[in-house]
């Protein structure tokens, strides 16, 4: 063989492997490609669904803060009407009739007074002369205090030992604290 095919020979087989060379790196690089094609849509697709647990999770957070807001509103304003129901309690009994408010006082003193117990009547009980005059009072030895108190109808029953508020904002308050469950029931039970 002469200088120049032995030559031509060389470069041939440098070719070739050059290019078997490169068709390896080639086949490599397409499977490095396809591989890390792979991996990111891997990685897309758990990012999406890591994304929509947050959005959903975000979304069942802001329903329940919206439901609790909700309920909140509910209850402020079953509180308001209950409320509103105690107030005009409060207004039926401070416009009670005198039959009534001296049946009441009567009864009120028969459960709570003792003897010598001192009776300070509300600013704004009309009937506290007639009250006054009820032979109860002379039955538990009773007094009548020349002053008058500052509550919402009703009277105080001043003691030794102790003092009890009669007042008609006092009753209501402890009746509410005892029915304001079944009051709501009644009125919401729809």
């Amino acid at each position: 063989m002469s200088e120049q095919a032995i030559v031509d020979r060389i470069i041939s087989d440098a070719e070739k492997e050059a290019q078997a060379i490169i068709a390896e790196a080639e086949k490599r690089a397409a499977a490095t490609v396809a591989s890390a094609k792979e991996r990111a849509e891997r990685r897309l697709k758990g990012e999406k669904q890591s994304a929509d647990r947050k959005a959903e999770s975000i979304l069942e957070g802001k329903a329940a803060t919206a439901r609790l807001d909700s309920a909140k509103i509910l209850l402020a304003e079953k509180r308001a009407l209950i409320d509103e129901v105690y107030a005009r309690a409060l207004k039926n009994l401070s416009d009670i009739s005198k039959t009534e408010a001296l049946r009441l006082f009567e009864k009120l003193i028969a459960e709570f007074a003792e003897e010598g117990d001192e009776i300070v009547f509300a600013e704004n009980f009309r009937y506290a002369q007639d009250a006054a005059k009820l032979a109860i009072i002379k039955d538990k030895k009773l007094t009548v205090s020349s002053q008058k108190a500052d509550i919402d109808g009703g009277f105080l029953l001043v003691g030794k030992s102790s003092d009890k508020n009669l007042s008609y904002s006092a009753l209501l308050s402890a009746d509410r604290e005892v029915n304001q469950a079944d009051i709501a029931a009644k009125i919401f039970s729809v």
